[in-house]
């Protein structure tokens, strides 16, 4: 015959087993538990095992380790009226698990969420050149305002990388026509500063030249080696006044001088008066 010993032992057996199942956890390194006494906040536990009492107590785990969110791609209009979409890359981690799982419903979507609406208002403030100039920079704003902002929830925010600005085909043609005029003022001014430096050696040199007459000959003759090297027929140059001078100077000095060359004397041309009778 039957007892009810031999429906009360498995019965027993099977409530101590879900009893066990329901008040032994094990949590690894990374995690820890929020425990929950008839739904009160009570403490929390971990790593390793955590005790509950069934049916009075639940927990609920979190995870310590950083976490990777990728904010989807935002529409962004800059403060210079630029319209453009930008994605970021945002990395976290829960520090305070009371915080992470009481002060707010969900922590994970809202911080997605909070990090969206972050980058779209920061990025706004700025205008299309320094968000491509200064990336480092304007991450470090929204991460300053992330991590500020997710405090009271037990959220550190530990950095903020914006991935991509994608503009439009248009705004693409104008930047690329933009850094094209940029190239040109640059090359026509580098061009501008040669000419002037060109310029103003040629002018110390033509004071010089122009201070001392026998460089001004000892150039004139050292031009006129150069082009001699060169295989010409024919050339042709003009003949300088001061390099004749001197030899103008020795003719004028012997048409002064009273003797000749040959000995004689110069005779001055006379006009005879005629006499009275």
């Amino acid at each position: 015959m039957f007892t009810y010993a031999t429906y009360l032992v498995p019965l027993v057996a099977f409530v101590v087993v879900v009893c066990l199942a329901a008040s032994v956890r094990i949590l690894r390194e990374y995690e820890r538990a929020v425990v929950f006494t008839l739904g009160r906040f009570q403490k929390v536990k971990g790593p390793g095992l955590v005790l509950l009492i069934p049916f009075i107590q639940e927990m609920v785990r979190v995870d310590l380790r950083i976490q990777v969110i990728e904010i989807p791609s935002q529409d962004v209009i800059s403060r210079d009226n630029v319209s453009m979409k930008v994605d970021a890359v945002l990395y976290f981690n829960v520090v305070n698990p009371e915080r992470a799982i009481i002060k707010v419903q969900d922590y994970l979507p809202a911080t997605n969420m909070l990090a969206q609406t972050t980058l779209r208002a920061v990025l706004g403030q700025h205008e299309l050149d320094e968000m491509l100039s200064e990336r480092k920079k304007l991450s470090a704003d929204v991460q300053g305002i992330l991590d500020t902002q997710t405090e009271t929830w037990g959220i550190k925010v530990s950095n903020v990388e914006i991935r991509t600005v994608e503009l439009t085909e248009n705004m693409v043609r104008a930047i690329a026509k933009q850094a094209e005029a940029e190239r040109d003022r640059r090359a026509k001014v580098i061009h501008a500063e040669a000419e002037f430096q060109a310029s103003q050696t040629l002018v110390d040199a033509a004071k010089i030249l122009g201070s001392i007459p026998a460089a001004m000959q000892l150039r004139y003759l050292q031009t006129l080696t150069e082009i001699g090297a060169e295989q010409n027929s024919t050339v042709v140059f003009p003949m300088p006044i001061d390099i004749m001078k001197p030899f103008i100077d020795l003719l004028e000095k012997a048409d002064r001088s009273p003797v000749r060359p040959n000995g004689s004397e110069k005779v001055s041309p006379s006009i005879e008066t005629p006499r009275e009778h």
